[in-house]
């Protein structure tokens, strides 16, 4: 049998131990989604102010030396359910539910991924590497292909930090909580997603070193320009500069 740390590597675990992180992820809104769904509950240290919190509870842990201790730890919770396996494998919920989790920095990507395609999804906390969660949500003044692609249906904020030492084991960097939240009315129509989509990403293509040139490309001069001047954008400006809501304007002057 591999030793505990060789394990908790392997399946990248690194337990949250700080009650205050914990406190600020258990933030789901049982008016909104009575359902929640945690990923990776590991020793239960945001499962129970979850519990506290909600109607409903899935708590998934893949490594099944946890789940024995888990269910005892909530055998007189019945609202909290916890399934041994896999998060990714979970079918999504056809009601209104959230997501919350202490997230395994090796699978972030995956678990955002599944998150984002969720149609009943309302809301997800997790907790990621902090260069991930500053990344996605334009806190370095830069935006990612994923988050203005996903911008018309789902806003992206940093809500917190936390420190690497609030971690047992303490993994090598810091950790940010990324809130997604699903808007209740979109900002684009559906009918509207194939042309953001060609749009965006185009403009992140990086053909010819900047957007402006990128969307030349497809685009007639005279449009784009105009487009930038109704943006407030300098032609110059490198695509991940320009936040999602120019991008919105960008739309609506290049759009058929």
């Amino acid at each position: 049998m591999a030793r505990p740390s060789s394990r908790a590597r392997a399946l990248s675990q690194n337990f949250l131990a700080d009650p205050a992180a914990a406190q600020r992820l258990a933030v789901p809104d049982p008016r909104t989604a009575p359902l929640v769904l945690e990923v990776g509950a590991g020793k239960g240290a945001l499962t129970e102010p979850l519990a506290r919190r909600c109607r409903e509870l899935t708590a998934y842990e893949i490594d099944p030396r946890l789940v024995t201790a888990l269910r005892a730890r909530f055998v007189r919770a019945p609202h909290v359910r916890v399934v041994g396996g896999d998060f990714l494998a979970a079918r999504a919920p056809g009601t209104p539910f959230s997501v919350a989790g202490n997230v395994p920095f090796s699978r972030t990507s995956a678990i955002v991924d599944w998150c984002l395609t969720a149609p009943a999804l309302t809301d997800a906390t997790l907790l990621t590497q902090l260069e991930y969660a500053r990344k996605r949500t334009g806190d370095y003044g830069r935006w990612t292909l994923l988050t203005v692609m996903t911008w018309p249906r789902h806003q992206w904020r940093l809500v917190g930090r936390v420190s690497r030492y609030g971690f047992r084991p303490a993994p090598r960097v810091d950790a940010g909580i990324v809130r997604i939240e699903r808007r209740p009315a979109p900002l684009l129509d559906a009918r509207a997603y194939p042309g953001w989509r060609c749009l965006v990403e185009l403009g992140f293509s990086g053909v010819g070193g900047c957007l402006h040139a990128s969307l030349r490309r497809a685009h007639p001069g005279r449009r784009v320009d105009a487009a930038f001047r109704a943006a407030r954008l300098d032609p110059g400006v490198l695509v991940g500069e320009v936040a999602p809501e120019r991008w919105l304007r960008l739309y609506e002057e290049l759009a058929p």
